[in-house]
């Protein structure tokens, strides 16, 4: 009889684990015959060891049947999905399902909650009163089948290992492991029944993968166990050495996510990152052919309103307003105190600590500290300046949003503490690296 303890150790010496040993595992997150503290060590001891890519392989699989796994044999279009590993400020997700929805493709996305500081999609959408990110899979199937798109997290029936084992990874600093990012995300949406799935790997001083080493073997990985396991799977690597779009926070970014769909703020680096994407689903799932066809398709999607429409038809249906779109404050609290944070000197913004400015906004109450607690959709930061913009003393740097003047004042502090200056012009990051 296999114990838990005997697994962690094997792991812990490095060891190799037999597919017998991971589906072990795999159950206890389920049945729970692994407690919290042995899923813990567990994490810790893949983080520490790694995995090589039969086990990787073999922990996705089992974590995929750990629940049920959707079939769409019904619908007359490509099934597409994209996930980011996460990062400050990204909230691509929602502007390129529905770009993609309006352009023909069915987007079943499976999303997750916040990730030490990184934001989480499904926590964003919470932001929205009435919003119910975990429908019954039936109504999650018919929604998508309606409107060509719908997001929600994890449910209970849909790999429930991963969803486990992804809380007790947050809150145990074992987030960044490639076979844990690799199985995490793969698993989720292999079991969402896709056919083609493009990954937005985040590289930089504010993602999981700081180098652009890491991020290449984090891309390398996932594109062959998805390949492997019958996904066509592209890797787009983009930056995240600072803020993506204007705003960080849950219902600051679902607001610049309106503006962005609405045509009235479209952020330079956080639009390309969005077209650069939609581009490959769509090429990669075949509605297109050619680059050229994919961008006018994209241009008509958004300049129509059909994909401003269609995500607030999506919202609607997952219990959220009516009228989101044209109101998106109607139904989202606002923090009682919105504070302007001063340029502390001139000259040209050289760099953002972006992780920084995530934990900021943990501590604001905006993310977690411990995997259960409730989280305050309403703070963050907006009218973020991007690197190599040139400031005065003085001038706004961005907005804090906060509900206590004392935890604003001291986001106010930390914000600052995480830009650098320079008296010289800076070039403009790259936004796509490959």
């Amino acid at each position: 009889m296999l114990l838990p303890q005997e697994i962690i150790a094997k792991k812990r010496d490095n060891k190799v684990l037999h597919n017998d040993e991971i589906n072990f595992f795999v159950d206890g997150l389920v049945s729970n015959s692994f407690n919290d503290a042995q899923v813990g060590a567990m994490a810790m001891a893949i983080f520490q060891q790694g995995l090589n890519s039969q086990e990787t392989v073999q922990l996705t699989k089992a974590m995929m049947h750990s629940g049920e796994v959707l079939s769409w044999q019904h619908l007359d279009g490509p099934i597409v999905d994209k996930h980011s590993t996460g990062g400050v400020g990204d909230k691509v997700s929602f502007m390129l399902a529905a770009i993609v929805a309006a352009c023909g493709g069915y987007v079943p996305m499976i999303s997750g909650r916040g990730l030490g500081h990184t934001g989480g999609t499904a926590d964003k959408l919470e932001s929205i009163a009435g919003f119910n990110v975990q429908p019954s899979l039936g109504d999650f199937k018919r929604i998508v089948a309606d409107l060509g798109m719908a997001i929600i997290s994890q449910t209970p029936e849909l790999a429930p290992a991963d969803k486990r084992l992804y809380a007790i990874r947050d809150v145990t600093a074992t987030v960044a492991s490639i076979p844990l990012i690799t199985a995490s995300i793969l698993s989720k949406k292999l079991a969402a029944g896709l056919d083609t799935l493009v990954m937005d790997i985040k590289v930089g001083n504010g993602a999981q993968m700081t180098s652009l080493k890491q991020a290449r073997a984090l891309a390398k990985n996932i594109t062959v166990v998805a390949n492997d396991a019958g996904v066509n799977t592209q890797a787009i690597i983009t930056d995240m050495n600072q803020v993506l779009g204007s705003t960080a926070g849950n219902a600051l970014e679902m607001y610049e996510t309106v503006k962005y769909l609405t045509g009235k703020l479209r952020e330079p680096r956080l639009h390309q990152v969005v077209i650069t994407l939609a581009k490959a689903m769509l090429l990669n799932s075949k509605i297109v052919s050619n680059d050229i066809e994919a961008k006018a398709k994209i241009d008509q999607a958004l300049a129509s309103g059909k994909a401003a429409e269609i995500f607030g038809k999506m919202i609607n249906a997952l219990g959220g307003p009516c009228d989101f779109i044209e109101q998106p404050w109607r139904s989202m609290n606002k923090a009682s105190h919105i504070i302007d944070i001063l340029a502390p000197r001139h000259g040209y913004i050289s760099a953002m600590q972006t992780k920084a400015i995530g934990f900021s906004i943990v501590g604001l109450g905006g993310g977690r500290i411990s995997h259960d607690q409730k989280i305050d959709h309403s703070v963050g930061f907006d009218r973020i300046l991007p690197i190599g913009v040139l400031v005065n003393r003085a001038d706004v740097l961005a907005r804090v949003h906060a509900n206590s003047l004392e935890s604003a004042e001291l986001a106010r502090k930390q914000y600052i503490d995480s830009i650098s200056f320079s008296e010289e012009p800076i070039a403009k990051p790259n936004v796509i690296y490959s």
